[in-house]
């Protein structure tokens, strides 16, 4: 995780939405996102859900229903979500948001096709 650059892009505004479950975000390059807790939560850049090298990533199911209950700015640079299911490794650097806003419909895509593959659901197991 690198700093800052002159080019980063800085939010000017976080808001979190907890009924519709999605995180507002504003940049100063005039970017706006509505990023859902869910799709935060699949794309968490900590090393239990990325792995240590690409092919390594640890397909995320049953999130459907996340919640963020914290969040906690790292210096000037990023923030921590802490969601509801206890995840709270990973570090979402300002350009990792801007990145994740930009390419939000390439990437869900990407992953309902890795969920589908695999057999797996958004929708939690529920307890018999």
């Amino acid at each position: 995780m690198g700093g800052l650059t002159s080019s980063t892009p800085i939010p000017t505004e976080i808001k979190m939405h907890q009924q519709s479950r999605y995180m507002e975000i504003a940049f100063d390059d005039g970017n706006r996102f509505e990023l859902p807790y869910e799709y935060l939560r699949v794309f968490s850049p900590s090393a239990e859900v990325r792995g240590h090298g690409p092919g390594q990533e640890t397909l995320q199911v049953g999130k459907k229903h996340v919640d963020i209950i914290q969040v906690e700015p790292v210096g000037h640079y990023a923030v921590v979500l802490v969601f509801s299911d206890k995840h709270d490794s990973g570090i979402y650097s300002w350009d990792y948001l801007h990145d994740l806003g930009v390419n939000q419909e390439r990437y869900w895509q990407t992953y309902l096709q890795r969920l589908e593959e695999a057999g797996a659901s958004r929708e939690p197991k529920t307890l018999v």
